[in-house]
């Protein structure tokens, strides 16, 4: 797979773990774990795109 294509998946799962956070944080039970873990997910999403298109 070419840079520029892994570039686009992680932004496409990025963009699909934003969407399940707005999500849960809409429920008034929603999970705060589960929105931690998500989060981090995320940014760790955003370093490794960080890290291809600086590399």
């Amino acid at each position: 797979m070419n840079m520029d294509a892994r570039i686009r998946e992680l932004s496409e799962r990025h963009k699909r773990i934003e969407d399940a956070i707005a999500s849960e944080m809409k429920h008034p039970t929603g999970n705060d774990a589960r929105v931690h873990e998500l989060k981090r997910q995320k940014l760790r999403l955003k370093d490794q795109i960080a890290q291809l298109r600086t590399g």
